[in-house]
């Protein structure tokens, strides 16, 4: 391919897009990736107990297998989306399912407890080499037209993807044993290489990098979420991290705010329109996850109900969020994307509320809808929030986009689990019951910053 071709398409994806059908294979790269993704992260919760039994190692050490991924991505999100920015894209992305594939093969062959979690920490770069490009190659893919579309796309993915994640990891265990549940993506990694040379490229950024700013981000958010989820079993030592993580922040952003094009994105905060958005994700995706997580422990304490109800209950969930995707998609590019926030929002609190008001005697036929309202609101949400985040970036700040949204999103729903976790310290009674009212107040949150989004007086554009 000579040099003129090549700039006129990636001239062509800069304006408006990909042409197709180069952008079904870049939208499907993506989409594998993200299959990828979130099933190793959704997968390796059920396994904990087998690999606790397998590797000889209490209960409380194996939360490491989970939480050496979680501050690893948490850590590296924003300061890979810099690095895609100047490197590009397709570079990263094979670079990314390169390291997440040979530390899967490495997990699954771990026989001590030190070998899995430094694979796990592995498994987390890889995982946010590709989770910081999705919002950019989301952006640069679709047209602008077309963005709703692709968001709702992915929302209804992520949702199928998290809900298939945990089942499939258990027929794994039923069928196999734990290394399998590492295995198993590696052919979905291996077919993505077949479209990585489809993926978009941006005008690259020059000029140093600065890796103070990288290793300052790392400590800010892996010691923030890392004082989060020790709030609970140890609160002295919880604050102490979050102490340090705040005076780091503090240093970080006086470095990050006089720079042109800083590794925490601070330039692109300064936009009203990105400002609330990434406010009110954050706020939600605390209380989704806060909800995921506490639910079922409040259906079985509260109801009594079965693991095949909990399935049935949280399935309800899945479900309206997918029916919400094309609708939200619909409407997000003829209404202001306050409103539909707010509406969304208020959907998930009228739901949960819904669920803990519930009669005591009450069947499937109260908790269904409920819940099946929660999940609209959710999917409601979604796709008007990014496509404002996404759609008032320029593309060539796409990459510290994508990492915006993806750090956002982690570190959300690592605030909403370690808020439950506090609120299960109150006790098995009434601790399932705290957790969901954890969710419904962030889900309040997340409302009042779109009350507040629609009545500023500074324009929110439909993009």
């Amino acid at each position: 391919m000579t040099d003129q071709k090549r700039n006129t398409e990636e001239g062509t994806a800069v304006a408006d897009g990909l042409p197709v059908p180069r952008r079904y294979w870049s939208v499907a790269t993506m989409m594998l990736g993200i299959t990828v993704t979130v099933f190793d992260s959704s997968m390796s919760n059920v396994a904990l107990p087998a690999i606790s039994a397998s590797l000889d190692i209490p209960a409380s050490q194996s939360v490491w297998v989970v939480l050496a991924y979680s501050l690893t991505v948490v850590g590296t999100l924003l300061p890979l989306s810099a690095l895609a920015e100047r490197v590009g894209f397709r570079l990263v992305y094979g670079l990314g399912m390169a390291v997440f594939l040979l530390c899967s093969v490495s997990a699954a062959l771990s026989g001590s407890m030190l070998q899995l979690v430094l694979s796990r920490v592995g498994q987390g770069l890889g995982s946010s080499m590709l989770m910081c490009l999705f919002g950019g190659i989301l952006r640069n893919s679709y047209p602008l037209s077309k963005l709703s579309t692709g968001i709702s796309l992915n929302a209804f993915l992520v949702g199928i993807t998290a809900v298939i994640g945990p089942t499939l990891g258990a027929l794994l265990l039923q069928w196999f044993s734990w290394p399998s549940i590492f295995l198993v993506n590696i052919p979905l990694g291996l077919l993505t290489y077949l479209g990585v040379r489809h993926l978009p490229e941006v005008p690259r950024r020059s000029g140093p990098f600065d890796w103070v700013a990288c290793g300052l981000s790392a400590v800010v958010f892996a010691l923030a979420l890392y004082g989060f989820e020790t709030l609970g079993r140890d609160p002295v030592q919880a604050a102490l991290a979050l102490l340090v993580a705040a005076l780091t922040a503090w240093a970080l952003l006086r470095r990050s705010w006089v720079q042109p094009a800083p590794v925490v994105p601070v330039d692109l905060l300064r936009t009203p329109t990105i400002g609330y958005a990434v406010a009110a994700s954050a706020f939600f995706f605390a209380a989704q996850m806060a909800a995921f997580v506490s639910l079922p422990f409040y259906f079985k304490a509260a109801y009594g109900a079965s693991y095949a109800q909990v399935g049935l209950y949280l399935g309800s969930w899945a479900i309206g969020a997918a029916v919400m995707a094309p609708a939200s998609a619909y409407m997000s590019a003829r209404y202001p994307v306050a409103i539909l926030c707010a509406m969304g929002a208020l959907s998930m609190i009228t739901g949960l509320g819904g669920v803990l008001l519930a009669p005591q005697d009450v069947g499937s036929g109260w908790l269904v809808p409920f819940m099946f309202l929660a999940g609209v609101g959710f999917g409601f949400f979604q796709t008007p929030n990014n496509r404002a985040m996404l759609g008032s970036i320029p593309r060539h700040r796409s990459g510290a986009a994508g990492g915006m949204q993806a750090t956002t999103r982690v570190f959300g729903q690592g605030v909403g689990t370690a808020f439950v976790g506090v609120a299960f310290q109150l006790g098995s009674t009434h601790g399932p019951m705290a957790g969901v009212l954890v969710s419904i107040t962030f889900a309040t949150l997340a409302l009042a910053v779109n009350v507040k989004r629609m009545f500023d007086p500074r324009p929110d554009p439909r993009l």
